[in-house]
């Protein structure tokens, strides 16, 4: 359940339209990193699977962040491949890191698909319960820029093709990416998997700030829909569940409201985890339409049952 808030509380940090041009530069202004540092692009291993190479790897975001641990995925042959980054929720400790997709990123390698999964912030064990409210500006910058160094990686492989980017982010890599897609903008086709239209609806489960109204202040800036409406030129689609108790039918309303057409919302018989086969087969056949590889994309949904 969504923490009990004062209306007037709600009101300092909810969307109100549009952001005026100077105004959302000043919020992507934080989220600015030299994009010229080294990325100390460590390899510890590449295994095969099937034709694919999988490289088990790490990358430092920023001179002094810890490391990012991470798998790209790369088909036989020279390309150009499409690239997709794929970002993984916050849920079964199982999944929460750069596997939740490995076997996703793996069957797309030889339909022309270069993958890279990375660890999240929230990956590290008991994240959501150690969290310091008061931090959660701050790290959520970091995370931002974290995202965007991943996107440098990508587009960096000269067997990618710049023109044919993609990401897919499920739950809080959803969220963060809006933030950061909004603010980078080198992708052209996205997947948005159980996401909520603001941060905030998911910061008080655990320890709580000493000032909610305080906190809300702080991270306005970091509103979902203000990315999302700053994103023109691209195509998204929106993967919901019918049995989410954390995302809600209107939830879903308001970021198909503040993303730019063409998009899709597609609900599932399915919960939070969206761990059913008809949503990875429809988000793979979208990409691979959407990306030039030659996909059928989105089957037609059902026609309503006559009265």
């Amino acid at each position: 359940m969504r923490p009990h808030l004062l209306a007037a509380v709600l009101a300092l940090s909810w969307p109100l339209g549009a952001l005026r041009a100077d105004e959302f530069d000043a919020q992507a202004a934080l989220f600015r990193y030299d994009a010229a540092a080294d990325l100390k692009v460590e390899e510890a291993g590449v295994e095969k699977q099937g034709t694919a190479a999988v490289h088990d790897m790490r990358f430092t975001p920023v001179p002094g962040a810890a490391p990012v641990k991470a798998y790209v995925v790369v088909p036989e042959g020279k390309g150009p491949f499409a690239g997709v980054l794929w970002v993984h929720w916050l849920g079964e400790p199982a999944t929460t890191n750069r596997t939740e997709f490995l076997q996703e990123a793996t069957s797309l390698a030889p339909k022309g698909v270069v993958s890279l999964l990375v660890d999240a912030m929230w990956s590290a064990p008991e994240w959501y319960a150690g969290r310091v409210p008061e931090q959660d500006y701050d790290n959520s910058i970091r995370q931002v820029i974290a995202l965007r160094r991943a996107m440098d990686l990508l587009v960096s492989r000269p067997d990618v093709d710049k023109a044919r980017i993609g990401y897919v982010g499920h739950d809080y890599g959803g969220m963060y990416g809006m933030i950061a897609n909004g603010v980078d903008r080198r992708a052209r086709a996205f997947v948005y998997i159980a996401v909520v239209p603001s941060l905030n609806d998911w910061a008080f489960f655990a320890q709580q700030p000493p000032s909610k109204a305080a906190y809300l202040r702080q991270n306005a800036v970091l509103e979902l829909t203000d990315y999302l409406r700053q994103v023109k030129n691209a195509s998204t689609l929106f993967q919901f569940a019918n049995k989410d108790v954390y995302v809600s039918r209107a939830d879903t309303q308001v970021v198909m409201g503040a993303t730019s057409a063409p998009k899709e919302r597609r609900f599932y018989d399915a919960d939070h985890a969206m761990a059913v086969p008809e949503a990875v087969t429809d988000r793979d056949a979208w990409l691979l339409k959407e990306l030039g590889l030659g996909g059928p994309g989105l089957p037609p949904l059902p026609s309503p049952s006559p009265r």
